[in-house]
């Protein structure tokens, strides 16, 4: 019997509340991220990420209280990633009540970030965070994808096929794959973005960005994909978690 596939409400928290926009703009509220996350635990979500899409000082003391909160009434695994720049933050969120802590633009400052984090607290609390998105700019990388910072709106000179690879070498315990491209779109997982990170590393794979219908995550499932997460579409109603493991099962994954 294989790993069940997971299936992962993400919320992106700013202020305090959960948003979500399209391409990390326009954001709209979408309640508040404790209830919600409780719901989503009810609803049988298999994981919960809380993202500060703010990432500053102030958000990351506001999720500090979100992720204590969380920890209190739900009872599924909890990551909690955005403006994480150092071990100190990783022990602040493990000690509040997070799992998992998700890091993204300080790790590609400093890519020996990966390294400290898993060497003190274990490759099994790292999620390596990568905002990909197809060349632009006049940038030219080998796989034609680049990284992006700061919730996407800022490309850099970084294959993002070979910066999963080195997250892998440091220590990264999982990759969360958002393509910045379908982000929020609704339009369907970037299957080919997926299938070519996936043959790059052996660490599970969270496909996010572009969820809309069930057959996506079918999609990306059967793409190489070892967990699903989407946003607004359980936010605003469109799917439910149920709905979404009775597709994956329906096409032959193993769900919980």
């Amino acid at each position: 019997m294989g790993v069940a596939l997971r299936v992962i409400p993400c919320l992106d928290v700013d202020g305090g509340r959960v948003v979500k926009g399209v391409n990390f703009r326009d954001l709209r509220d979408a309640g508040d991220p404790v209830e919600l996350a409780a719901r989503y635990d009810e609803e049988g979500a298999d994981e919960i990420t809380f993202l500060d899409v703010s990432a500053s000082a102030a958000g990351r003391a506001t999720m500090v209280e979100v992720a204590e909160r969380s920890a209190d009434q739900i009872f599924v695994p909890l990551t909690v990633g955005g403006g994480i720049r150092s071990v100190e933050d990783v022990d602040r969120m493990l000690r509040a009540g997070a799992d998992k802590v998700g890091v993204n633009t300080a790790a590609i400052a400093d890519p020996d970030l990966i390294r400290r984090i898993a060497d003190r607290f274990g490759s099994q609390v790292l999620v390596l965070s990568v905002d990909a998105r197809r060349c632009q700019d006049g940038v030219v990388t080998p796989s034609g994808y680049q990284v992006t910072t700061h919730g996407g709106r800022r490309g850099v000179d970084l294959d993002a096929v070979e910066w999963a690879k080195l997250g892998q070498a440091l220590g990264a315990g999982e990759i969360l794959l958002n393509s910045m491209d379908a982000d929020g779109t609704t339009g369907g997982f970037d299957l080919e973005m997926l299938r070519d990170v996936r043959r790059a590393v052996d660490l599970p794979l969270i496909a996010s960005g572009g969820a809309g219908r069930p057959s996506d995550f079918v999609a990306a499932a059967s793409t190489g994909a070892d967990a699903v997460l989407a946003a607004s579409v359980f936010h605003f109603g469109v799917l439910t978690i149920r709905q979404v493991k009775d597709a994956l099962a329906a096409a032959g994954h193993e769900v919980r």
